[in-house]
Formats: C-alpha cells, sequence, structure tokens
C-alpha cells in the first residue's frame, strides 16, 4: 500500500476500516476453504468415514453378501477364545521385538561406518537405502523365496561346504527368522536418518574426549548415544508401528496360510484371512480396533519411557 493509501486509509472513520478488515478476512477463509477442501474431502471420505465405519461393524455379525447383524459385545468374547488370535499375537511380538532391535543397531553401526569419511558415500548410500524401498514389495518376498527354499540360494552355497541346508521357509524353527532376517536388511531408511543425526553432532566435543583420554568405545556411550537419542527414539517408534502392520512378506512366503504350523502367522495376515478368505468381516473390524489399540500402547510406553532416556540439546 502507498503513502497515500495508508493515510487514507488511518483517516477513515474505525467503522470503514472494520468492514473493509472483515471483507478481506472474509475473502481469506474463503480461499483457505477452497484450498483445504481436497484434503477435508480425503479425510472424512477415506479415512474418518472408514474408521468409524469399522468400529460401527467392529460389534456386528458381517460377511460382505448381508446386512450386519448388531451383536454387541460377541466379537470380543470371541477373541478372548480364538487359539489363532493368541497364536499370531505371539509370532507379532517375536518379530516385532527381535527385528526392530536388530534392525536399528545394523542400521547405527553402517551410518557410523560411513560417517568416518567412506568415499563414494553417495553411492554407498543410495545402495544401502534401495532395500528400504523394495522390502515390503511382492518381488523382494518372491525373491526371499528363492533364497530360502529349499534348493535356494542359501543352500547351494552350503553344498559348496558339505553342508545341507533345510528348507528354511518351510520349517516352523526357521521360517519365521528368514522374515526376521528380511526385515533387519532393509535397514537402509533408519540408516539415512542415522546417518543425517550424526553429522549435526559437534566435531569438538569429540576432539576434547580424545584430549581427555577417552577411547572410541567411550566416546560411543558418553557422546553419540546421548546425542541420537532422540533419534534412536524417533526410528524406534516408527520401527514399531511398522513391524505391528507387516503383512505382504508372510503373505507371499507363506502362501496366505500363516505357515508352516501358524509360525508366520503375522496378526495382519490373520486379520486378512478372518475378514477377507472367511468372509468374517465385522470380527475382522474387531481385530483391527485391537492391532490399534496395542500400537497405541506400545507408542505411548515409549513415549513414557522416553524422558528416562532421550536426551535433547536445547
Amino acid at each position: 500500500m502507498t503513502a497515500l493509501g495508508e493515510l487514507r486509509a488511518l483517516s477513515a472513520p474505525r467503522g470503514m476500516q472494520s468492514a473493509r478488515e472483515k471483507a478481506a478476512r472474509g475473502r481469506d477463509n474463503k480461499a483457505a476453504a477452497i484450498f483445504l477442501a481436497p484434503w477435508l474431502i480425503g479425510l472424512i471420505g477415506i479415512t474418518l468415514g472408514p474408521m468409524l465405519m469399522s468400529l460401527y461393524l467392529a460389534f456386528t455379525n458381517y460377511n460382505l453378501l448381508q446386512n450386519p447383524q448388531f451383536t454387541g459385545l460377541e466379537n470380543i468374547q470371541r477373541m478372548l477364545g480364538d487359539e489363532r488370535l493368541g497364536a499370531s499375537l505371539l509370532v507379532t511380538a517375536i518379530y516385532v521385538l527381535v527385528s526392530v532391535p536388530l534392525q536399528l543397531a545394523v542400521a547405527l553401526a553402517l551410518a557410523i561406518l560411513l560417517d568416518r569419511g567412506v568415499r563414494g558415500l553417495p553411492l554407498y548410500r543410495s545402495v544401502f537405502y534401495l532395500p528400504s524401498l523394495l522390502g515390503a514389495s511382492v518381488a523382494i518376498a518372491v525373491l526371499w523365496r528363492l533364497v530360502f527354499g529349499g534348493q535356494g540360494l542359501l543352500n547351494a552355497l552350503l553344498s559348496l561346504f558339505g553342508i545341507q541346508g533345510p528348507a528354511w521357509i518351510a520349517e516352523p524353527q526357521t521360517a519365521l527368522g528368514t522374515l526376521i532376517v528380511l526385515h533387519v536388511w532393509t535397514f537402509g531408511s533408519p540408516m539415512v536418518i542415522f546417518l543425517a543425526g550424526l553429522r549435526q553432532i559437534p566435531r569438538e566435543l569429540y576432539e576434547a574426549a580424545s584430549t581427555d583420554g577417552a577411547g572410541r568405545w567411550r566416546q560411543f556411550r558418553s557422546i553419540t548415544l546421548p546425542m541420537l537419542s532422540p533419534i534412536i527414539f524417533f526410528n524406534l517408534v516408527l520401527g514399531l508401528i511398522g513391524s505391528f502392520q507387516t503383512f505382504t512378506q508372510a503373505f507371499i512366503i507363506s502362501n496366505g496360510t500363516g505357515g508352516p504350523a501358524d509360525s508366520t502367522l503375522f496378526y495382519s495376515l490373520y486379520l486378512y484371512q478372518e475378514g477377507f478368505s472367511s468372509l468374517r468381516m465385522g470380527y475382522a473390524s474387531a481385530l483391527a480396533w485391537l492391532l490399534l489399540i496395542i500400537i497405541a500402547a506400545f507408542t505411548a510406553v515409549n513415549f513414557w519411557a522416553a524422558k528416562y532416556w532421550v536426551f535433547y540439546n536445547d
């Protein structure tokens, strides 16, 4: 606004100024509403709407072919006696509690290695990150079957040393382990985040610690881990949430059965079986909300525990 315009605005009556301000705010609000409309439509139609519908279906008997019949707490009572639900919870818990810490440890170790100034860092970073982009894909799951099958690549390699390997994905004792290895292999995403965090730690801290006689292990415990604790916490929360929802790998490797002997029956896979194989959509909706509660509980515990080990450099 020019100086003359400002002078006119100041000299205008207060009522006229407020009317102009209201008109300007109204135009701004309309523009904001127009730009927010696609997001609001998506939020209501794609997210909130289906969530509320699934909450209703959780208390019904619904098979996709007939109208839902309200049954109250019948689905919840059925959960208490569902042995396969217990088996899926156990398999998922083992998978999450083993694979997530291992993946973070591998990612942190490689990030520290790359942070030391490796020649060709952008290339290594891209190569290591690639499995994270492909880890949840059908192609990688099929490849994993070819590697860990009875006549797979791993057994072919072991046969060179005279070792007869088992059919890794067909044995209850080893099938879940192959999926844990697959999850650990997709360490690229947390590794890149760790690497970015390491670049933000002041080098003066390491120089001062080295001058005081601290070795590499002491520097790692006293400087690297505390300074990286917010990054570790971030990767831990994302890793837990993602691991609880693992589906594609188990579905492809077990042909959708969760076998052998339910050893790869992840919770999300069991939910899929109930909803789309057995057409018990009401019960599947109840399972989905139970999964939401479990993930929320684990996340809340992580946030509660974070105040004891996460340090922010304010």
